[in-house]
């Protein structure tokens, strides 16, 4: 849950990573040098905007650490862990064309499996929003 208390010690520990003071942040963020004095006086709650210019302007300050103080700050970067190609690459065991005759023929026994479909309707859509359906076929 948010605590607006945490969120301020957070707040001051961003400035003394970056040697800031109330009005070098607000003049960093681009916001009223008051909105930070009322923020730190817990005077008014932090906006999701100015949270968010918080995060835009220091790389380093992770969202969820900023808000709920879960992770870290500085934000430690997660290097992706690279999967190793396969060193061989797999050929079937036994030659396709070998088989050829045997291939026809299971190709043509599951085609004669299928039952044929009959169309029961067709509807066409119109550009004007209209439309015709063709039943019994």
């Amino acid at each position: 849950m948010f605590s607006q208390q945490d969120f301020i010690a957070r707040l001051q520990r961003i400035m003394n990573y970056y040697d800031l003071n109330a009005s070098a942040l607000a003049d960093g963020l681009g916001v009223l040098r008051s909105s930070i004095s009322h923020l730190l006086s817990e005077r008014n709650k932090p906006s999701l905007d100015f949270v968010l210019k918080i995060v835009d302007k220091y790389p380093e300050v992770d969202l969820y650490w900023l808000l709920y103080g879960k992770g870290s700050f500085p934000k430690e970067e997660k290097k992706p862990t690279a999967t190793p190609l396969p060193t061989e690459i797999p050929f079937p065991e036994v030659n396709p064309l070998d088989n050829s005759e045997k291939n026809i023929k299971t190709i043509s026994e599951t085609s004669v499996k299928k039952e044929k479909k009959q169309i029961q309707k067709i509807i066409f859509f119109y550009e004007d929003n209209s439309f015709e359906i063709f039943e019994n076929l």
